[in-house]
């Protein structure tokens, strides 16, 4: 099934059953009012919401027509977010960029950082930022979120924790990363808030594109209305999402609704560093990796980071060409020059 929350006004939403096609909504508040509290009672909770779904998709329940615009992130704000970095290949170049080594040990030790969970973006909302020598940048991920996790979780216990699944743009400012991880103490100002897809999906929806641990199908991630990145999330991670809920889980427990994501999606080609999609490539799911290369190729990077007025979107499609979460669409703006 798919789920979303409405914006009515309210700091958490209307919790929304939404049909396969994305077409159409019906209301699922009375039976739960939102999708932190449908997670909070996932075993009770979620066969009515099950049949509900069977019901919108025959059109015997009342319904409405479904606007992406009108959808906040699936959580609107989550008790925690716990962003990894599943795909190494993405670590190991955008380290390079800012001169960075590369451990041997990040091939086998999950990296995750806590980021801010109490002011998730719509998924159209625009990114507002002060300045662009920030160095903006887009990063789109996949997502899942998850029942109460316990302290030291085996992976098969991890993999029957998971009970959604959604897109991510990780919003990044690199210009104030280096500085900032110079401190030795890990993000914060160079990570404002996160946009998440307008639904969220159970798993089984997915179908042969969720085996479990990974989704086997590609991210599309769009700059100004051109493709920039193709690459496939089931490829190349490698850390898939029970190996990140265990490590998260190592010396705490994780509550139920706490968002695991994947980090940024990246595929090389043929063991090297990914080409861009105009040059027959997957290309990237962010700016900096695009700007190694062209680092590695021509000395220096050409490619700006995101302008104000720069349109991104992110969607994922099945091997129908149908939307299945819905997408993040969002213009980047001057928040201290806005009307």
């Amino acid at each position: 099934m798919k789920l979303a929350s409405l914006n009515d006004g309210t700091r958490d939403g209307r919790l929304v059953v939404v049909t396969k096609d994305l077409t159409r909504y019906t209301d699922a508040s009375f039976l739960v009012p939102t999708l932190q509290s449908a997670v909070d009672n996932w075993a009770r909770i979620s066969p009515h919401l099950e049949a509900l779904a069977g019901s919108l998709e025959l059109g015997a329940v009342p319904s409405q027509r479904f606007h992406e615009h009108d959808a906040l992130s699936p959580l609107p704000r989550a008790f925690q977010w716990a962003d990894g970095s599943a795909y190494v290949n993405h670590v190991e170049l955008v380290r390079k960029a800012r001169g960075a080594g590369m451990p041997e040990s990040f091939w086998t030790d999950p990296l995750i950082y806590q980021g801010g969970s109490d002011s998730f973006l719509r998924p159209r909302e625009p990114i507002r930022v002060a300045d662009e020598a920030y160095g903006i940048d887009m990063e789109g991920e996949v997502a899942v979120i998850v029942d109460d996790v316990r302290i030291g979780v085996t992976i098969d216990e991890a993999r029957a924790a998971i009970r959604l699944v959604m897109l991510v743009n990780d919003v990044s400012l690199r210009g104030l990363i280096p500085d900032e991880l110079a401190k030795g103490f890990g993000f914060f100002q160079s990570k404002p808030s996160s946009a998440f897809s307008p639904v969220a999906v159970t798993p089984d929806e997915l179908g042969d594109a969720w085996d479990g641990s990974k989704v086997h199908l590609p991210l599309s991630v769009d700059l100004n209305g051109r493709a920039f990145g193709r690459a496939n999330a089931g490829v190349d991670m490698t850390f898939d999402f029970p190996a990140l809920i265990a490590h998260a889980a190592r010396t705490r427990p994780l509550c139920a609704g706490t968002i695991i994501g994947s980090g940024t999606v990246s595929n090389k080609r043929d063991g090297a560093p990914g080409k861009p999609v105009e040059e027959g490539g997957v290309g990237y799911s962010c700016l900096a990796e695009l700007r190694m290369i062209e680092t590695i190729d021509e000395g220096e990077p050409r490619t700006p980071f995101l302008r104000f007025g720069d349109l991104v979107r992110i969607e994922m499609k099945d091997a129908y060409g149908h939307s299945i979460f819905g997408a993040i669409e969002q213009q980047v703006i001057n928040y201290g020059r806005e009307a």
